[in-house]
């Protein structure tokens, strides 16, 4: 259906509304892709704090102006779908990276993050970033492995001093 110059500016601010606010943004090919799978997709990006939109390159474009994301504008072409991670910068990434293990006419196009678009190929290594949860337990680790060691060096010495009495 035809949008009228009303819904497309709607289209656009929404869009942009979410731009303005993501962490990362991953654009992939969803050409061939049925209604159930693209379905199946959308369902997915909601549990996981995804917004995912199926939207015209060129409304896409416009939305990106003044964010971060505007470093994508020029590949944008073909059926494209954007998804953009709400809650940390790899949730988009693991999305389209794990849908496309099992459907193989999803492909990725653009990764961006940090104002740098980059090619398709580094969804991986986005996909590899931690969750907020994750890296909180990664820095608390970090952070405890000191007092550990100065607890076990603490006890080691009253060891000794207790054998040397």
């Amino acid at each position: 259906m035809a949008l009228n110059l009303d819904g497309k500016k709607a289209v656009v601010e929404e869009v942009a509304q979410y731009a303005a606010k993501a962490h990362s943004a991953v654009v992939a090919e969803y050409r061939g892709l049925t209604v159930t799978e693209l379905t199946e997709l959308r369902k997915t990006a909601r549990e996981t704090g995804v917004y995912l939109r199926v939207v015209k390159n060129t409304l896409a474009k416009r939305a990106v102006v003044g964010t971060e994301f505007e470093c994508m504008q020029a590949a944008l072409i073909g059926p494209l779908i954007i998804a953009f991670s709400m809650e940390d910068p790899g949730s988009a990434a693991r999305l389209i990276s794990d849908f496309a293990k099992t459907h193989d006419k999803l492909i990725t196009k653009i990764v961006a993050i940090g104002g740098t678009a980059f090619d398709g190929s580094e969804l991986a290594r986005l996909a590899r970033l931690p969750t907020r949860d994750q890296g909180i337990s990664m820095l608390m680790s970090v952070m405890k492995a000191p007092v550990e060691k100065l607890v076990r060096t603490l006890a080691a010495v009253k060891d000794q001093m207790q054998e040397a009495a």
